[in-house]
């Protein structure tokens, strides 16, 4: 029997191993060629995995190519001026307003990761969050410590306060999880991992086990107490 071939091949890791060492314009422009083939494998994988999400998930992004994020770095406002970033990545936005949440893949040496969730919900929403959360904190707990969870993401990840949110009591049994303002489900990978022919099955079994969590969130912020649409 063949050896199944990776989706993502060696090369695409290297070429942005020597684009770590020689972020320049000059260098680029003269390995244009050599970056555009690489990026093909790129839209080839964000293609395949964007079907994986749709067998289980309703995604408006329509295509892997549309998914995929510039390479060029905004140095507008920072203070680190290389043009090019050292990694590829790509996102995958949920289709209507009552699904929350959003998929993203990113692929960089020795930092390899999908994540989902919400980075930066607005005031309001989190406000309706953290209420759920403290009225009822069994159904998040729930999914927090499913098995299948911990077995993939280990635990809920983002920043928290170091204080208690205003509103909320210290005592609150669900302080915990009240002090987070973001929440954010990360599954790591190595190189040998993105290399190997199982990560497109890898990462698309990331992304399914964020549902239970997408699920809920969406359900806070798109319906009142009643089950009704209050988008």
């Amino acid at each position: 029997m063949a050896k199944q071939q990776s989706y993502i091949p060696k090369s695409a890791l290297k070429f942005l191993e020597t684009l770590a060492q020689n972020n320049n314009r000059d260098w680029f422009n003269a390995h244009k060629e050599e970056f555009l083939e690489e990026r093909a494998y790129i839209e080839n994988f964000a293609d395949l995995l964007l079907a994986e999400l749709n067998s289980h998930d309703l995604i408006e992004t329509p295509s892997g190519k549309k998914s995929l994020y510039r390479i060029y770095r905004d140095t507008r406002f920072s203070p680190d001026k290389t043009p090019y970033k050292n990694w590829w990545s790509g996102s995958f936005k949920r289709a209507t307003k009552q699904r929350r949440g959003g998929y993203y893949f990113h692929i960089e040496p020795g930092n390899n990761f999908v994540v989902g969730g919400f980075r930066n919900p607005d005031t309001g929403d989190l406000k309706r969050i953290r209420e759920e959360i403290s009225f009822d904190p069994i159904p998040l707990r729930k999914i927090l410590n499913a098995d299948s969870f911990i077995a993939t993401f280990g635990t809920l990840q983002g920043e928290q306060l170091k204080t208690t949110p205003q509103g909320f009591g210290v005592d609150d049994e669900a302080i915990d999880l009240l002090r987070y303002k973001q929440f954010l489900l990360i599954r790591k990978f190595t190189d040998e991992e993105v290399l190997s022919p199982s990560f497109l099955d890898e990462a698309n079994l990331a992304f399914k086990n964020m549902r239970p969590f997408f699920d809920y969130m969406s359900n806070i912020l798109s319906t009142d107490a009643n089950g009704n649409i209050i988008l």
